[in-house]
């Protein structure tokens, strides 16, 4: 198989660390990282594959010269929070930047350069007329791929992701360290939390495959949880299991613009308004990916759980087979 040039748009981050990380074990890829700050891609620089180099994705000429040396695109660019809509508008300014015309200006590169394949992150539960806005501008991103049937890509829909380094099984299993009793709004929320390594390779095997390109796919672990369910398990992995208080809508949002102001911003009312619609599959996984989905119960365990307890818990694991 010929060596391919990979591009990375995001590669810095969460999935994107552990995607160039399982793509730099492999001889028969050539992974290029954009970043505008090195230091923050240092972590990324142990394979000899693996190139990262200081560069502004928002520039289009940067862009287009980046992505006219890659045979595939990933872009795994996303944020959680934004300012507010204008009126009128769907969704505020910093979604509409990095989820709408960053895509659009990717898709037209990859055009102008005869890219051989795009591969687009977006989230499961966008949806032009869904209750947040960031639902609405990941369905608005995931249109500017479709709009362009010239353009072999694939499409990914995650639920949560989670893994180590995540934002929402660490949040929740952090803040029952600080906190005697854990005040939750959306707390019947459903989700049907994804490994980060599983997503990982759901777009590997979309590099590997042409067979997938022009395909949607929702990526999901093999349970569904309510968020109180999330927060009692991450809660017991860290041995702080504590009282949870279910708010009611009106003080849910309340607390979350409390955390909006906050630094760090843990939680906003955007975020609330996604959760008013349940973040599980429509349907089964696709055959298609080959998919085993890693268990939450498995994973989480082996970041989370004091080291003298990940032990008894490797052991565990070891006995039953696994």
């Amino acid at each position: 198989m010929a060596v391919r040039n990979i591009l990375v748009l995001g590669g810095t981050g969460f999935v994107g660390t552990r995607l160039v990380r399982l793509l730099g074990s492999s001889t028969d890829y050539r992974v290029m990282v954009p970043t505008r700050r090195i230091e923050r891609a240092k972590h990324l620089l142990v394979s000899p594959v693996v190139s990262v180099v200081q560069a502004d994705i928002h520039d289009d000429g940067v862009l287009s010269q980046l992505v006219s040396q890659a045979d595939v695109v990933i872009n795994l660019v996303g944020i959680l929070h934004s300012r507010p809509a204008r009126k009128g508008q769907a969704y505020g300014p910093d979604f509409e930047a990095q989820h709408v015309a960053l895509p659009r200006r990717i898709v037209a590169a990859c055009l102008r350069h005869g890219v051989a394949r795009y591969l687009h992150m977006s989230a499961l539960g966008a949806d032009p007329h869904g209750p947040s806005m960031y639902q609405r501008s990941k369905a608005a991103g995931e249109a500017e791929v479709t709009a362009q049937p010239g353009l072999p890509a694939v499409i990914f829909r995650p639920s949560v992701i989670f893994g180590e380094g995540d934002r929402f099984i660490n949040l929740f299993a952090g803040l029952q360290k600080r906190f005697p009793v854990l005040p939750l709004g959306s707390a019947e929320a459903r989700f049907q939390p994804v490994y980060v390594g599983d997503v990982a390779h759901a777009f590997k095997q979309a590099i590997d495959q042409p067979k997938l390109a022009g395909q949607c796919f929702e990526l999901g672990g093999p349970r569904v949880y309510s968020l109180r369910e999330l927060v009692r398990l991450s809660g017991w992995m860290v041995g702080r299991n504590r009282p949870i208080l279910p708010l009611p809508s009106s003080a849910a949002l309340l607390q979350a613009w409390l955390l909006e102001h906050l630094p760090g911003k843990l939680m906003s009312r955007d975020n609330v308004a996604s959760m008013r619609v349940d973040n599980v599959l429509a349907a089964p996984m696709s055959s298609a990916l080959q998919w085993v989905p890693t268990a939450l119960e498995e994973a989480a365990p082996l970041y989370l759980m004091p080291r003298n307890e990940q032990r008894q818990f490797d052991l565990f694991r070891s006995k039953a087979g696994r």
